[in-house]
């Protein structure tokens, strides 16, 4: 992987372009502004990156400008920052962020709330408000961040290629006696030399028997021979994360382990098979689990099978729409992104986790990276 080959970070011309579909929107819903908090909605239709605190920062957006909702003493620094133009407006430490809001919004104005806003934030504007001119805005804004453009998915193939070059790094890393928390800075600094400059967004690193747990175990653990190895690690680029699992063993598997490799292989692979346009997310829940039933595993959440959902929307945030469960309706549109993990689970034995993610093209499912091949080929 090359420098020159990273695609060039969200233009300011398609957050334009992103603004103007969230004015439809609000037009449409009959809102008058909408408040975006230090969230990652914030940098999707501003660019402006800010953690959140106990102090409101963010974005009001209305037909005819956006604002800037700024603690008085950070006016520098939020002056500094790449973001859209847009006035700024400033509360000081003995006022209110609420009532900064308030006075930028006409008499009787509906404001429709970032769904990622914390608790906090919606109190103190309901106090000066009142609730009743206080609505979800999470709608407004998923339904735009739901189908990815084109530039967005190059720079998550991009990142997702880099996290596969790690991927192949770590395994040839891996020895006997290595520990967990070794392996784990590995593949960080890794992710920082092949261009992620904040490395790892995160890693997992199991062993044996805590492979069966999902999201790994707490404390050190360390690599005998024959042990199963699972690896599920990303990291973010121009915001955009990558996340990418493989489990195998770097000796030859047994009958039970290279048997139960392939229904996991399978579950997955019947999950792509299902993602057709038009197709309902819920819909490749059903195939993945209706595989794994077909081998005797599960039924349903039942362990041993699949004890959570197969998937999840990604971008800007790990998790996002569309989530990959039972009886989601949304149906699949070009530009969806989501990940294609139907873990199966052996508790207190071994967990398989193969993930790899699939975007929505005009003519149907595409992988960002080819699946594993097998047990002790985590690499196509």
């Amino acid at each position: 992987m090359t420098a020159s080959l990273r695609p060039a970070p969200i233009a300011n011309s398609e957050r334009e372009q992103r603004l103007a579909r969230l004015r439809s929107a609000m037009q449409v819903a009959n809102v008058h502004a909408l408040l975006l908090g230090s969230t990652e909605s914030l940098r999707y239709f501003t660019g402006m990156v800010w953690h959140a605190s106990e102090r409101l920062v963010g974005a009001l957006v209305t037909q005819t400008g956006l604002t800037y909702i700024v603690p008085g003493f950070e006016q520098s620094k939020v002056e500094t920052l790449a973001k859209l133009d847009g006035d700024i407006a400033l509360w000081q430490e003995d006022e209110s962020g609420a009532e900064c809001v308030a006075k930028l919004l006409g008499q009787g104005d509906r404001l429709a709330l970032d769904d990622a806003l914390p608790l906090f934030v919606y109190h103190a504007l309901a106090a000066k408000l009142g609730p009743d001119r206080l609505i979800d805005g999470g709608r407004l804004i998923r339904d735009i961040r739901l189908c990815k453009s084109n530039a967005e998915i190059a720079i998550i193939q991009y990142a997702m290629k880099l996290t596969l070059e790690v991927h192949r790094r770590a395994h040839a890393f891996i020895r006997p006696g290595i520990r967990a928390s070794e392996v784990v800075r590995f593949i960080d600094d890794q992710h920082r030399e092949l261009g992620a400059a904040g490395g790892s967004s995160f890693c997992i690193v199991s062993f044996g028997a805590a492979t069966s747990l999902p999201h790994g175990a707490d404390g050190e653990q360390t690599y005998q021979s024959g042990d199963v190895i699972l690896v599920d690690t990303g990291c973010r680029l121009d915001g955009y994360h990558s996340d990418l699992t493989r489990t195998y063993v770097l000796d030859a598997p047994d009958a039970d382990f290279a048997r139960n490799w392939a229904i996991e292989r399978a579950a997955q692979q019947a999950v792509f098979d299902a993602a057709n346009l038009g197709a309902t997310c819920g819909s490749l829940d059903d195939a993945a689990r209706a595989l794994i039933a077909s081998h005797g595993l599960g039924p349903d959440y039942q362990l041993p099978g699949l004890p959570h959902r197969a998937g999840h929307g990604l971008g800007l945030e790990i998790h996002e729409e569309p989530y990959i469960v039972r009886g989601n309706q949304t149906q699949l549109a070009p530009g969806m992104c989501f990940s294609n993990e139907p873990m199966i689970v052996f508790p207190d034995r071994y967990g398989i986790r193969l993930e790899d993610h699939i975007y929505m093209g005009e003519n149907g499912a595409h992988w960002f990276t080819e699946p594993a091949k097998g047990p002790t080929e985590p690499f196509a």
